[in-house]
């Protein structure tokens, strides 16, 4: 069963059968399908996948559930459909975002399936790929997605920002009258690190790869932060927002009416984590600074509920926020006329208020539960911490027991198995110790599952997965070093490779878990044949061999090489090379790294002609 809460309204469609449209208090959520016994015998790595929540994003559109697997469910709004819930048939997802006319799906080959009466207005229920609309072949592939109140904007691989759907407030940066909406993406602005908006907004931010700070879209309420010298309703071009709060902004997410903006501080102590703060602008029912008038700038949320804290998440509604704690606090604010905050009654509250909640499944650590608020309700739901799609794998392989040769007894005497390829990159390995040693005692007086969780943890490089558990075995962990540079050791060394690629006259050796890691092509081969150890041979001969040599290099470090030198002929080849080994999670970054070398080259050589001549 998973551990999802909800409140607020319960209507269109109604999430929860047999209860009132407006539930206001945290109550649990369960799927149509869900099995009451937990303790019914299953498949538990099938299920574990089909039942643990991702990500949730709610609107008035709908509501979508993704899930660790790739699949989706959603409930639509009944206009859109009488089914509740349905499948999306689309796999690999990696994120869903809902706006209020809106919805859409980012895969991870990089695709954006999107629909909507904005998107598509001939058949608004029908999925189309919005991505494939991008004039640039070059710029589809697409890295990030947020959805507006009316529109979407897309962050492509190359760092550039499109928006599609309704322009009523100028939203996609051009004049409204001139560009009333488009069924096309448009290019809205270059060298852009991240987006933000919110699924009844039509207010956008950009940031830069400067670190500098941009917004245009509805300003009614000062919600665009740029101060009340600026009292247009509309801002029809992107701006650069002024006086922001010092430190690093990790999001900023944006309602109908107000905008709430997380930083981070580095604290001059380098022994104390970063200090995280809220600041808000907008209307002022809804922004929580307890002021009779709008915050026309951004504005530090000061509240005793969580001055002590670390802000863990937030999360926006149409109209309402929430925020939770490393404290185990859920606090709220802004309207409440659905129970959205979970307060029991359903009266609006200007100022952070505490919501009293359930007992949770997995509170001992409240840093794997997440907020999402959608149009009038809310969710607060447990998803474990998302890892690197390498490190992922790994954790996936720690599951795969035909790949592991040592093992480990608890202080039940079960048996746990683990990969000692792995674990010796992952180890303090000092001379004159043995860190394995040291593991095998530690785990000897842990239960089952702490045993688990430790090797989660020495697997993903994590220490946020149970920091208690960690605080254990830190010392032999070498958390300071980066997997891909523990990975490059395994390049070295020819004792640790089990698999030939043969091609030519020439043989490359890797071993079947680093391929398994990378490539989808043989991760498929090797796991589809459990039992089947041997050292198996292909022969792929259609790279030249310095192709070949920055594929391999690029598999084990995920680096290009410094001493190669690109060509337009090696670009060609290592496209080739991608389609063929599958290297579908690595393919934007490395042919990113590739374009940007090349131009780089002819840049200096170009500099290197000009001052030769003076």
């Amino acid at each position: 069963m998973n551990d999802c809460l909800f409140f607020g309204a319960n209507r269109k469609p109604k999430l929860i059968k047999n209860k009132s449209n407006k539930i206001t208090k945290p109550i649990q959520f369960k799927f149509e399908n869900e099995n009451e016994n937990e303790n019914e015998n299953e498949n538990e790595n099938e299920n574990e996948n089909e039942k643990q929540i991702k990500q949730i994003s709610s609107s008035y559109f709908g509501t979508i559930f993704l899930f660790k697997n790739g699949k989706a469910i959603e409930y639509l709004n009944e206009e859109y459909s009488k089914q509740n819930p349905e499948k999306i048939q689309i796999e690999n997802i990696q994120k869903v975002t809902v706006g209020e006319k809106n919805e859409a799906i980012l895969t991870k080959e990089g695709n954006v399936f999107a629909k909507g009466k904005d998107i598509n207005p001939e058949n608004p229920k029908e999925f189309i790929n919005i991505s494939s609309l991008i004039e640039d072949k070059n710029d589809r592939i697409i890295q990030d997605i947020v959805s507006g109140s009316e529109s979407i904007y897309l962050l492509t691989s190359n760092q550039n920002v499109y928006g599609i759907g309704s322009n009523t407030d100028g939203q996609l940066g051009f004049d409204s009258k001139t560009l009333p909406k488009t069924e096309k993406p448009i290019l809205m602005m270059k060298n852009v690190s991240k987006i933000f908006s919110g699924i009844s907004s039509n207010s956008v931010f950009l940031l830069n790869s400067n670190q500098e700070l941009f917004g245009c879209g509805d300003n009614h309420h000062g919600q665009l932060g740029l101060g009340e010298s600026r009292n247009e309703t509309k801002i029809q071009k992107l701006t650069k927002i002024q006086n922001i709060p010092k430190g690093k902004i990790i999001d900023i997410q944006c309602g109908d009416d107000h905008s709430i903006m997380l930083i981070e501080n580095q604290n001059q102590n380098q022994n104390q984590n970063p200090k995280r703060k809220l600041y808000s602008c907008g209307y002022y029912r809804f922004n929580g600074l307890e002021i009779f008038h709008n915050a026309y700038e951004f504005t530090e949320i000061k509240s005793s509920l969580f001055e002590n804290d670390d802000i863990l998440d937030f999360s926006v509604g149409n109209n309402h926020t929430l925020i939770l704690t490393s404290n185990s606090k859920l606090i709220g604010f802004g309207s409440n006329f659905y129970g959205q905050l979970g307060t029991v009654d359903t009266k609006d509250q200007l100022i952070p208020i505490q919501i009293e909640l359930p007992k949770l499944r997995f509170n001992e650590n409240i840093s794997n539960y997440h907020l999402s608020c959608g149009y009038y309700n809310s969710f607060l739901y447990y998803s474990p911490l998302s890892f690197s799609n390498l490190e992922e794998d790994l954790i996936k392989l720690f599951k795969r027991k035909e790949f592991c040769d040592i093992s480990f007894k608890t202080e039940n005497g079960e048996i746990i198995e683990a990969h000692k390829l792995i674990l010796k990159y992952r180890l303090n390995q000092i001379e004159n110790q043995n860190e394995i040693e040291k593991l095998e005692e530690i785990i000897s007086k842990k239960s089952i599952k702490e045993s688990n969780q430790i090797f989660e943890m020495i697997y993903s490089n994590n220490s946020k997965i149970n920091p208690k558990l960690y605080s254990e075995i830190k010392e032999i962990i070498n958390s300071n070093e980066k997997i891909e540079e523990t990975i490059k050791r395994i390049y070295l060394n020819e004792n640790e490779k089990d698999f030939i690629i043969e091609r030519k006259e020439k043989q490359y050796k890797f071993p079947k878990l680093i391929l398994i890691m990378r490539s989808e092509l043989y991760r498929g081969m090797f796991l589809s044949v459990t039992n089947d150890k041997s050292n198996k041979v292909t022969d792929y001969s259609e790279l030249s061999n310095k192709s070949f040599q920055i594929l391999e290099y690029w598999i084990y470090s995920n680096k290009i090489k410094e001493e190669i030198q690109i060509t337009q002929e090696i670009i060609n080849e290592i496209q080739i090379g991608i389609d063929y080994f599958q290297l579908n999670q690595t393919y934007s970054n490395l042919f990113d790294l590739l374009i940007n070398k090349f131009n780089n080259q002819n840049q200096n050589q170009n500099q290197n002609q000009n001052q030769n001549q003076n």
